[in-house]
């Protein structure tokens, strides 16, 4: 064989290594995706509401709970409140709760300032210490939307602004 042939194909420590990194990347990002689409228990957070009251998930079970993560500064965040308005609206009678939960970095002034001035009806609750942001798999962006299931499961993540007609439609399954 010539010469060029066997150095060519002479293997090599670092391609070994290549190979290996690249085939555990693969089989990660596939198991990531499995998992993406599999629902998962919800965190057992408590929260605190702008006005003092306390509840836990666990006392909301049995109903659909949208929990939002969002911020006073987040264009995308202000533009759903109305959406997230009309969706309390029409399904809290049916046991929808919705929860907003204001980023450890907003003002706690500035959310109960524009909670009162977008008249929200549904819980309003502070992050001072990002608490709830890493129950929720260290939620960084907003808005960050998460469905949870009448039996306490994450159905649904969502990063980025989302339509009420998505909304809609993932909440409607449960009624």
């Amino acid at each position: 064989m010539p010469r060029f042939f066997n150095t060519f194909f002479t293997p090599r420590p670092w391609l070994k290594r290549l190979l290996l990194g690249v085939g555990i990347l693969v089989t990660g990002t596939l198991l990531g995706l499995w998992q993406r689409n599999q629902p998962v228990p919800a965190p057992l957070a408590t929260f605190t509401t702008i006005a003092g009251d306390t509840f836990s998930l666990t006392d909301l079970r049995g109903k659909p709970v949208l929990i939002t993560f969002w911020a006073t500064d987040c264009a995308s965040c202000v533009k759903e409140i109305p959406h997230l308005i009309s969706l309390y609206d029409c399904y809290h009678a049916q046991g929808l709760e919705i929860i907003a939960v204001a980023m450890y970095y907003d003002l706690p002034s500035h959310v109960v300032e524009m909670s009162r001035d977008k008249q929200i009806p549904y819980q309003v609750v502070l992050d001072l210490k990002a608490q709830h942001a890493r129950a929720f798999g260290q939620v960084q962006l907003t808005p960050t939307t998460f469905l949870i299931s009448p039996n306490g499961q994450l159905v649904s993540k969502t990063i980025g602004a989302v339509t009420l007609t998505e909304l809609q439609n993932q909440i409607e399954h449960y009624f």
